[in-house]
């Protein structure tokens, strides 16, 4: 069978990486493979891309891999504590590693009562800085353990609406 192509990130590196892995090659094996290419150290937990729970490590990639690949994250924090500020509202919740900052964003908007017009018009923007991270990122590339937090500010999305006519 055809190797698989999995896409990763890692805690604290924002760059998306790539690996390929047989189908029949367990996530714990992947893991053990990742780590150790990059020299982490132990405790790595690996998470699925926007999952709500633990990979279990016994499962092999084939079983649960799309056809254009794999989406995981490596990281020692097994939750991350989330907080959105807007309009002097402070909402916090827990999310896995490998969630997007995109999901967060539309939890966020719901928690707020946004439509989807008003989603679409802001971004969530990385608080007391004016970085913006790409709604693919997963959130647990902007934090190491222990700290295992991120804090956001739900800003308007700047706008060009074009040049000036002459």
């Amino acid at each position: 069978m055809k190797d698989i192509e999995i896409f990763y990130q890692l805690e604290g590196a924002t760059e998306i990486l790539h690996i390929t892995a047989p189908p029949d090659e367990s996530f714990g094996a992947l893991k053990v493979r990742i780590a150790a290419k990059h020299g982490l150290a132990a405790g790595l937990a690996i998470f699925l891309e926007d999952a709500d729970d633990l990979v279990d490590e016994a499962v092999t990639v084939g079983a649960l891999a799309k056809p254009t690949g794999c989406k995981v994250h490596l990281h020692r924090c097994r939750h991350i504590m989330v907080t959105v500020a807007f309009a002097g509202r402070r909402l916090e919740h827990e999310f896995r590693p490998a969630t997007t900052v995109a999901r967060v964003k539309h939890w966020a908007a719901q928690q707020l009562g946004m439509s989807k017009e008003d989603a679409g018009e802001h971004v969530l923007q990385l608080s007391g800085t004016h970085d913006r991270p790409t709604p693919s990122t997963h959130i647990g590339t902007l934090t190491n353990h222990p700290v295992c937090r991120v804090a956001f500010d739900l800003v308007p999305d700047e706008r060009v609406n074009g040049a000036p006519t002459a």
